[in-house]
């Protein structure tokens, strides 16, 4: 508008000089170059030639009326004032003001995604800076968690959750938060900075409570579950518009009972114990009231007593207190007396190794579907059983059989959709490879005294086990196809059920009671039964195919709520609790 006034004031003056002869003009300017007419040749000019009068025209010009000089114009006589300017009126400068800062957020957001170094330093590459930038520009606002210049609830309530992410077993510190405090007049870039800063946590913490933490293709190759990442689009989306933000990121952690229960442990066991140090106490003999042990201060240590006292190795009052309270804790006698199998229970492990184990077991729970299936089985390897799960109850249970160290049963999540009765079983190709072959090349007859058949097809060689009695599947099994293979199965060796530690298999699931679990699945509207089921037996492969698949659930929890309340503990078969603690930086 300052421009336009200006144009208009110098078309007004343009107007005025331009009716000004040449020398009021230089008159006017006060120039210092010499007069026009002393500078101009002293040749007649076009005008002089034009009105030369010969003497006859001069008698003649003498008679006529005479023509009065004009009068001298003057610089003074002039009006060189300058034009008025133009008084255009101006709209109201707010609307203006907010369309322009908007504009400048845009401009902002698009500027901070397209400097490499500044994603760098945000970690934001590939398909989500791709992601997160298309998001930015098609959304309504040019800012996702801002309303007039300050943060919105939803942003406030999604910082909240982001500082408390570790009630569920996540690190805070991976969830960066942006100044709360930022000034309403900060620069634009400044507040595209938060504002993508905050997106940014906001979409880790939804991924990380769906599983994404740990890249589980380095964790095993026998660790394949289909986590479901939400995409960014959508986890934006939902939490920027959300009533309680807060609650909606929440709920990206999984909501199974299981999980929930070990989150209530969890917080618990912090409650109770704070900064518990952890001890390993030596073997010595039982200490009472007053007397003196090298193994007291170690005993102080852990019950944060070490200061108070001059003698450090008198077990005295306020050490057997502790001891006592510690006693009553584990359910033993709470004499305060330092006996072994106090010492056992102490030199268990330390606050912060359980809390490990704790979060180690949280974070399997992430790798399953949020929506098990309102009828599912469950299978916990290092607890060798089944379950049958309607809704939150168990239906049926059994014990299982599962793959050893060295052939290990996977973990992940299928649908199972047929049983196989009187099932042949074609030798896997690692079972080939090691003890097939190998037995092959010993003895020609390997494979006829173990009842197997040698398929040739061109210059492919396959050993198949025809069903029967000996067969190694059994009379049934269960198939839930998948890139392993593997599947639950009959088996004819029975006796190995009633071993406590049953690790046996090449990594199928083996089921005791194999036709009642069948009758379970396929019995519901009594047209399978397991009467029926057996009468197959001996007449060939059949296959039976469910109405409705049914998600096999493949897991691997070493620590299980029971519904007593109590914490049930579980060997780590596969060694996977220390592998998802070191992925995780755990303590060990």
């Amino acid at each position: 508008m300052r421009d336009l006034r200006k144009t208009a004031l110098w078309l007004g003056l343009i107007g005025s000089v331009s009716l000004l002869p040449l020398s009021a003009l230089a008159e006017d300017t006060g120039s210092s170059q010499p007069d026009i007419a002393q500078s101009v040749p002293a040749e007649p000019s076009f005008h002089d030639v034009a009105v030369r009068q010969s003497p006859a025209q001069k008698d003649e010009a003498s008679q006529a009326i005479p023509i009065p000089e004009p009068a001298p114009v003057t610089i003074e006589s002039a009006d060189l004032k300058p034009a008025p300017a133009i008084d255009i009126p101006l709209p109201d400068a707010a609307p203006v003001t907010a369309l322009m800062q908007a504009d400048l957020f845009r401009m902002a957001v698009e500027g901070l995604f397209a400097d490499d170094a500044a994603m760098r330093e945000l970690r934001v590459s590939g398909k989500d800076r791709e992601a997160l930038s298309a998001f930015y520009a098609q959304a309504e606002r040019p800012l996702v968690w801002t309303q007039d210049g300050a943060w919105s609830p939803a942003a406030q309530g999604a910082m909240e959750r982001l500082k408390a992410a570790d009630e569920d077993g996540l690190d805070p510190a991976d969830y960066s938060l942006p100044d709360r405090g930022l000034r309403k007049d900060a620069p634009p870039a400044q507040w595209a900075r938060a504002d993508v800063k905050l997106s940014l946590s906001v979409i880790r913490y939804a991924r990380d409570a769906r599983g994404g933490r740990i890249d589980l293709a380095r964790l095993s190759p026998l660790v394949t579950p289909k986590l479901a990442l939400p995409a960014i689009d959508e986890v934006l989306r939902k939490v920027s518009s959300a009533g309680d933000a807060g609650g909606v990121l929440e709920a990206y952690n999984p909501p199974h009972p299981g999980y929930k229960a070990l989150k209530e442990r969890l917080a618990k066991l912090r409650e109770n114990h704070p900064s518990q140090p952890s001890v390993r106490l030596p073997r010595g003999p039982i200490l009472r009231v007053g007397m003196k042990d090298p193994r007291v201060p170690l005993i102080r240590a852990r019950f944060n007593l070490a200061k108070g006292t001059d003698n450090q190795t008198v077990y005295d009052e306020r050490v057997a207190s502790a001891v006592a309270a510690f006693q009553k804790e584990k359910g033993l006698p709470n004499t305060g007396v330092l006996n072994a199998q106090t010492v056992a229970a102490l030199s268990g492990p330390s606050v912060a190794q359980r809390q490990s184990d704790l979060i180690a077991n949280m974070e399997r729970w992430r790798w399953l579907p949020a929506d098990l299936g309102q009828r599912h089985i469950m299978v916990n390897v290092p607890e060798f059983r089944l379950q049958v799960v309607e809704g939150h109850n168990v239906v049926h249970q059994t014990r299982v059989i599962v793959g050893k160290e060295q052939s290990q049963t996977p973990i992940f999540s299928e649908n199972m959709k047929y049983l196989v009765v009187n099932p042949s079983w074609t030798i896997p190709p690692s079972i080939m490879k090691k003890e097939i072959l190998p037995g092959l090349a010993n003895d020609p007859y390997y494979a006829a005294r173990k009842g197997y058949k040698i398929i040739r097809r061109g210059d492919r060689i396959t050993v198949q086990q025809p069903p029967g009695e000996r067969n190694a599947l059994g009379f049934v099994k269960f198939m839930f196809p998948n890139q392993h293979a593997v599947y639950l199965h009959d088996t004819p060796n029975r006796n190995l059920f009633s071993a406590g530690k049953r690790a046996f298999s090449h990594g199928c699931v083996r089921v005791d009671k194999p036709f009642e679990l069948a009758e379970e699945i396929m019995g519901k509207d009594g047209k399978w039964t397991e009467q029926r089921l057996r009468g197959l037996i001996g007449k060939g492969e059949r296959y039976v195919h469910l109405t409705n698949p049914l998600p096999v659930h493949l897991t691997y929890f070493t620590l299980a709520v029971d519904e007593k309340g109590e914490v049930r503990r579980f060997e780590d078969l596969y060694g996977l609790d220390r592998k998802v603690r070191a992925a995780l930086n755990l303590s060990e």
